[in-house]
C-alpha cells in the first residue's frame, strides 16, 4: 500500500525487543486494528508495521480522511492494551534507543547520559528520532547520528 505525502506517522518504541513470535502476534493485532480504525465513522486508510522487533509504527494517509482527536485516542488506547498484553512499555519518551553495532539497544535517560560520559555513545552513534511525523521523516530523519538529532539539545554539553 503506497501512502501519500499527506500521511502521518506515529512511532511507539518498546522498552525491550519483542521475540519473533511476539512480533508476529503484535503485527496481526496491529493489522486488525488498522483495518477497523475510523475517524468520525470514516474508515482511515491506515497500516502498521513493526521494525527491528522494537518499534510499532502506525501510518494514516490523510488524503482520504484525517485522523481526529478521537481516532488518535483510539490508537493510544489500543497501544496501551498491547503494552499490557506483551508486558512492555511503549510510552516512556526518555527510554532512548540507539545502535550498538548491528544491535539496537535502549537506555533510560540517566543511563544514556552515563554511556555518553563513558564514551560508549558519541556524536556519531545512530539514535532513533521517534518524533518523525511523516513517511519522509521516517525515511530520512528517524535513524540519524546523535549530532543531527534532538538528543544533541539534551546531551550536547557531554558529547565529544
Amino acid at each position: 500500500m503506497e501512502f501519500s505525502s499527506h500521511s502521518r506517522v506515529w512511532i511507539y518504541q518498546s522498552d525491550r525487543e519483542l521475540t519473533s513470535s511476539e512480533a508476529q502476534e503484535a503485527q496481526v493485532l496491529l493489522d486488525n486494528f488498522t483495518r477497523n480504525w475510523t475517524a468520525h465513522n470514516n474508515q482511515l486508510l491506515a497500516k502498521a508495521e513493526i521494525r527491528y522487533n522494537r518499534f510499532l509504527i502506525l501510518f494514516v494517509d490523510e488524503s482520504q480522511a484525517g485522523a481526529s482527536g478521537c481516532s488518535i485516542d483510539k490508537s493510544v488506547h489500543f497501544m496501551k492494551q498491547l503494552e499490557q498484553h506483551f508486558g512492555i512499555n511503549l510510552f516512556d519518551r526518555f527510554n532512548l534507543a540507539y545502535r550498538d553495532g548491528d544491535t539496537i539497544k535502549s537506555a533510560p535517560r540517566q543511563q544514556f547520559e552515563d554511556l555518553i560520559k563513558e564514551g560508549k555513545i558519541n556524536s556519531d552513534t545512530i539514535v532513533f528520532n521517534n518524533l518523525a511525523q511523516t513517511p519522509a521523516d521516517l525515511d530520512t530523519r528517524w535513524e540519524v547520528p546523535l549530532k543531527e538529532s534532538w538528543h544533541q539539545q539534551l546531551f550536547g554539553d557531554l558529547i565529544v
